[in-house]
């Protein structure tokens, strides 16, 4: 059976069709993403932007036309932090509905948690326990601690991510100090309140837009190159200075350094780069960028029904 699963988050939506592979795994037979930033101004008015909901609207339309032409026999559309927290959701979902012919899942925190533990845990083996998976969002945090059996001990959805810390904290461009100061002290208090003790991990996993961009940032990438991110490891004498840096420079001069980045991603990519940051100054181990996310957990999840 073809399955496809599009997520739909704060920053971008992105699709994976799949066909069942050998024991409990997938085939990719497609992926996609689309830059849309869905959760353009939410975080200030709890409601989708018009410009925000056209955007998202153009790539479900690419997506559906896709999703016909490999004749997927089902589809599960989920939507994450942005549709949590807005009073308009139903122009969102109405709008899925009809180019699409499904329903809009708007997942819990906790449900995002753990399918990202579970698609990080999908793309290759782990040696050693505990694992963390981070997956730093548009609009939220997901941190999952768990075991190699693929058990999670503890998980929490925080509401900060890429989007919602640029919006909220980071106006300069580049920040002011100040601005920067701020958002770090918001950052590691809910970090040091969230209940997970990420300093037990001897694994830790970084998955979505965020880690893998500053894995194909760090290794100097020219043009992307998924095979090249995927498992990289990136340490913090790396990661460190190149946030640091980030948090220095103006968009315009943080394209021109990376070309790897589209600029939805770079205008919001300092503020990933913060909250990546101090995860790192609170786990001892480096941080090893994964392609497999919430997409493949979902994916595979199912593909098991």
């Amino acid at each position: 059976m073809r399955v496809a699963v599009i997520d739909c988050g704060t920053n971008t939506i992105r699709l994976l069709v799949a066909d069942p592979g050998e024991g409990d795994s997938l085939v990719e037979v497609d992926r996609r993403l689309e830059l849309v930033r869905l959760g353009q101004d939410v975080d200030a008015t709890h409601r989708f932007h018009p410009d925000a909901l056209a955007r998202t609207f153009t790539a479900v339309e690419k997506y559906a036309e896709r999703v016909h032409e490999l004749e997927v026999e089902r589809v599960r559309f989920l939507a994450t932090s942005a549709a949590r927290d807005v009073s308009n959701g139903e122009e969102l979902f109405d709008g899925v509905r009809s180019r699409l012919g499904v329903e809009v899942e708007v997942i819990s925190g906790d449900e995002e948690a753990r399918l990202s533990f579970l698609g990080a845990l999908s793309g290759g083996p782990v040696s050693e326990g505990p694992v963390l998976v981070m997956d730093v969002g548009g609009g939220s945090t997901e941190l999952i601690l768990g075991d190699l059996d693929g058990s999670v001990r503890v998980a929490r959805s925080l509401d900060m991510g890429s989007v919602r810390i640029r919006e909220r904290f980071l106006a300069g461009d580049p920040p002011a100090s100040s601005e920067v100061a701020e958002a770090r002290d918001f950052v590691d208090g809910l970090l040091d309140g969230c209940g997970v003790p990420v300093g037990e991990a001897r694994t830790w996993i970084g998955v979505a837009g965020t880690a893998t961009s500053l894995s194909a940032m760090s290794q100097g990438l020219h043009t992307y190159d998924r095979s090249r991110v995927h498992n990289s490891l990136v340490r913090a004498d790396e990661l460190n200075p190149l946030c640091d840096s980030l948090l220095r420079t103006s968009v315009d001069d943080v394209m021109k350094a990376y070309p790897t980045l589209e600029r939805l991603r770079a205008e919001v990519i300092c503020a990933g780069a913060l909250i990546v940051s101090r995860v790192a100054a609170r786990v001892r181990a480096p941080m090893t960028v994964r392609e497999t996310d919430i997409l493949d957990g979902a994916t595979l999840e199912l593909l098991r029904r």
